[in-house]
């Protein structure tokens, strides 16, 4: 007998996976029995909706903090006419518009599935953090090539306390957002919404890069913007790395290892369960699907078949950060001399 079992589920804070406070178990279980436990996908689209919304929120609350550094850097830019300086306002103001497809990507993820776009828009935000990669590549080669053109033609710093200040004043505003989005956006999953916070981190080394540069002028030595501008170059692409493999993974379906055997444990422990075969997981967006194969009881009845693999599925839910949606396929255990069943589909998989 073999038997698939479909099922779509979304948890909210309150249905938290790792009950980390023991105090508050005895509380979360009774509130567990007492408050209806919706399958239903209203529960769905709100945590859904939710989850997008925080990242809507990082990304235009992030934004106005960059505007607020792109204004105050190009007030000096007026004052003291700094060419380093003007360049760097540009650049933040330029970059900081990459949260422009990220904002489109997260509300395209809130529409739902159509029949032909049957796992709805969550990769939208995939292809976002690929657009973000190859800002922070563009970057990296415009802070290069800036560099080199000053080791080529040194010029004076002038206004040096003024440029200082500013450049602060770009390195403080955009750490402060790397630091908001990356967070946000391990919070929700979102690779794409991580990848940008590194972006950001990647706009304060070029601020700090025109601290240093002025610091050095400062001193007298005229290739120190030059030289600490290269410095500031290796250290995007150490950035641009890490995002870029992020976003990489995401888009090839690769998890946390460690997330394949948190499921394979919750499984194990589910009433029925007598083995665990092929186990999938992927990330569609900042969300998580599941394929498995479970082993029950050759002799269960259609109904105990159905009952194991909604148990299995609903263990799933709990032990997986994030996952969404599950599909459990029961299979029967093989008895010696029997057939196998899927020997028919084998041709099928070849090739």
């Amino acid at each position: 007998m073999s038997r698939q079992h479909a099922h779509h589920h979304e948890h909210g804070p309150e249905h938290g996976y790792d009950h980390p406070h023991p105090r508050a178990s005895l509380r979360h279980r009774l509130a567990h029995l007492l408050t209806p436990h919706s399958h239903e996908s209203a529960g769905r689209v709100d945590s859904a909706l939710e989850s997008s919304a925080r990242g809507l929120r990082a990304l235009w609350v992030s934004l106005a903090v960059l505007g607020v550094t792109a204004l105050a850097q190009a007030a000096v830019v007026v004052a003291s006419g700094s060419v380093a300086l003007l360049g760097d306002t540009v650049h933040n103001a330029a970059d900081a518009l990459t949260a422009v497809p990220l904002g489109i990507a997260f509300v395209l993820g809130r529409r739902a599935a159509t029949r032909r776009f049957t796992y709805g828009y969550g990769r939208a935000e995939d292809l976002a953090g690929v657009a973000v990669v190859l800002t922070i590549a563009a970057s990296a080669a415009f802070a290069g090539w800036t560099a080199l053109g000053r080791l080529l033609d040194p010029r004076p710093v002038e206004h040096v306390p003024a440029v200082a200040v500013a450049a602060l004043v770009g390195f403080a505003g955009n750490e402060w957002v790397a630091r908001y989005r990356i967070r946000v956006g391990r919070a929700i999953g979102s690779a794409a919404l991580v990848a940008d916070g590194l972006h950001a981190r990647t706009d304060g080394f070029t601020s700090l890069a025109v601290l240093l540069g002025a610091g050095g002028a400062a001193l007298g030595w005229r290739f120190a913007d030059p030289v600490v501008g290269l410095a500031i170059t290796a250290a995007i692409a150490l950035v641009l790395r890490d995002a870029a493999r992020e976003v990489f993974r995401r888009v090839m379906d690769a998890v946390d290892p460690a997330l394949v055997d948190r499921a394979e444990r919750a499984l194990a422990r589910v009433p029925g369960v007598r083995g665990v075969g092929e186990l999938r997981l992927r990330w569609i967006g900042h969300r998580l699907r599941a394929e498995v194969a479970v082993v029950v009881d050759g002799g269960a009845t259609v109904r105990e078949a159905h009952r194991i693999a909604v148990d299995a599925e609903h263990a799933l839910l709990h032990a997986v950060p994030r996952l969404t949606a599950a599909l459990v396929h029961a299979d029967p255990e093989p008895v010696p001399g029997e057939t196998d069943p899927h020997l028919a589909l084998a041709h099928h998989a070849a090739g």
